[in-house]
């Protein structure tokens, strides 16, 4: 599993020229998932997520968590996270999960980060169009198995 965050400002994302989801302060999530993932992979990562001390404390020093700063969160699935393209020109999707075993990771990582966290969602497959103000900039890649590999 392998998530994009982007402290953002303000984002949203519409599907048709309408938007379906938007946040102000708080976490652009780009979310992909691989043929081994399970739910120990979202928990990690849901865990990481709300406490990674990304957002600047009264000195400006990054040591606050978003869940420290009260924001919320804007996740987008993202199957080209796992694009493998070492050989050629033309990335392959071979690593990324299929739809149907995605779509339930997917569902269960916004679920168990709404129990914490105001979570606002593109549309799972959809082709999406993805407004970030992204704050500082700060862009962090997280993945699940360093954890326990």
């Amino acid at each position: 599993m392998r998530a994009v965050l982007q402290r953002s400002l303000h984002s949203e994302v519409s599907i048709n020229g309408k938007k379906v989801g938007s946040i102000d302060k708080g976490l652009v999530i780009l979310v992909g998932f691989t043929y081994k993932d399970e739910e120990k992979d979202i928990d990690y990562l849901v865990d990481k997520i709300l406490h990674l001390r990304i957002f600047d404390d009264e000195n400006g020093v990054m040591n606050q968590s978003l869940l420290d700063q009260g924001g919320s969160i804007l996740s987008i699935s993202q199957f080209t996270l796992y694009a493998d393209t070492k050989k050629g020109r033309r990335p392959s999707y071979i690593k990324a999960l299929k739809s149907e075993e995605a779509k339930p990771l997917y569902d269960l990582f916004n679920q168990k980060l709404k129990e914490f966290v105001k979570v606002e969602t593109g549309v799972f497959g959809a082709d999406m169009k993805v407004s970030i103000t992204n704050d500082g900039p700060v862009t962090i890649l997280l993945e699940s198995r360093e954890s326990y590999d």
